[in-house]
């Protein structure tokens, strides 16, 4: 392993990126953690002089880039026949390494990685600068769960001198658009494309177009149409599977246009997915009883649910048997095919509050035939003292 390049001390190797080897380094002046990307230039003179023009194009357009979801180039340079771009050292994992633990996320986190990765690219966009090979590996996610593009390496600028030639693919495979499999000019939506497929990915834990090799990859991305999302995970919301689609359009007018658009419905879809109990079913508190911002030692609001003794057919049931007539009683029997409850059975289900006010009506109205009887016998015994 190398220990210089320029005056950057080499620390460790942190792996193979797309047209090198990737190191983390030192930069003494200000001692700070850089990542350095580096090209190997000892190259036949014609592949050397393409490579070369493909590095330099990199800084030159990542380094105009400045953005929180984008990585930040710090310098470039060369030593000997190893050209390098020095960029700020992330501290996090790739988005790879994560789906491959996790295989599918939850939708809300893969919409919170996506919309950052979006918003990252409609500002690469809005400056001219095409990505072309966004996938998992090029998304890092830092501790806080911020998301970084990088790897422009690929990039093309509207002005850039290295264009893509007709049969002359740049990218990978799982993710490239349908323009880019055939070898023609991409623009902003290639990107969104792109993108597309690390969401459906990201949602179902497997990307949309398979097969045992390259070619069949591609013939999928031309003329396959992906199931929906929701198809493989159930928690995926329709409106999600109708922006997988059009992000994934093989017509470049169907596709969103740009991606901004794209990230206004991704932060539609997040808003509407369901937030967790309370806040799904907020419990609505009367006036006298909502805590105002300075009552911290406000008590809690316990919210009554409906008791089990009501809460089921035989409940329905036992309610009827006691209010409704005997036909409708006889007719709701059938339908939920329960006999009908004894007065001895609606007594031993109800509440004791209940039980009770039942007993009570028994009692009173017991009392009341006992006093009618009284009333009854005691007019009978004036009748008689009159006639006899």
């Amino acid at each position: 392993m190398i220990s210089q390049l320029g005056r950057y001390e080499v620390i460790s190797e942190l792996g193979q990126g797309a047209m090198g080897v990737v190191y983390k380094a030192r930069d003494p002046l200000i001692d700070r953690e850089v990542a350095i990307k580096t090209i190997n230039l000892s190259l036949a003179l014609e592949e050397r002089e393409e490579y070369e023009a493909r590095f330099y194009q990199e800084a030159k357009a990542a380094g105009r880039l400045g953005h929180p979801n984008i990585v930040t180039i710090y310098d470039v340079g060369r030593t000997g026949d190893i050209a390098y771009i020095a960029m700020e050292y992330l501290h996090g994992r790739e988005l790879r390494d994560v789906l491959n633990e996790k295989k599918i996320l939850p939708v809300s986190q893969v919409l919170d990685i996506v919309i950052q990765v979006a918003q990252g690219l409609s500002y690469a966009h809005e400056h001219e600068i095409v990505h072309r090979d966004v996938k998992p590996s090029n998304v890092m996610i830092i501790r806080d769960g911020h998301v970084k593009i990088t790897d422009f390496g690929i990039a093309r600028m509207a002005s850039a001198a290295v264009r893509t030639q007709t049969g002359m693919v740049l990218g990978s495979p799982k993710y490239m658009s349908p323009e880019q499999v055939l070898g023609k000019l991409t623009d902003q939506r290639s990107d969104i494309f792109s993108l597309g497929v690390m969401l459906y990915e990201m949602l179902t834990g497997q990307v949309p177009f398979i097969g045992e090799n390259v070619n069949a990859i591609m013939y999928q991305t031309l003329n396959a149409i992906p199931a929906p999302p929701s198809n493989a995970n159930p928690a995926v919301p329709e409106m999600l599977n109708y922006i997988v689609a059009k992000a994934l359009a093989k017509d470049l007018d169907a596709r969103y246009q740009n991606a901004s658009e794209l990230v206004n419905d991704l932060r539609a879809c997040r808003e509407a997915l369901p937030r967790d109990a309370e806040s799904a079913n907020p419990v609505k508190r009367p006036a006298a009883m909502t805590r105002s911002a300075g009552e911290e030692d406000a008590k809690p609001v316990i919210a009554l649910g409906l008791s089990s003794s009501f809460d089921s057919n035989e409940a329905t049931m036992r309610l009827a048997a006691m209010t409704a007539s005997k036909e409708d009683v006889e007719e709701l029997s059938k339908t939920l095919r329960l006999e009908r409850p004894s007065m001895t059975a609606i007594n031993k289900a109800a509440p004791k509050s209940v039980a009770a006010r039942n007993r009570a009506t028994s009692q009173s109205n017991g009392g009341g035939y006992l006093l009618l009887v009284i009333v009854a016998l005691i007019v009978m015994g004036l009748l008689s003292a009159l006639i006899f």
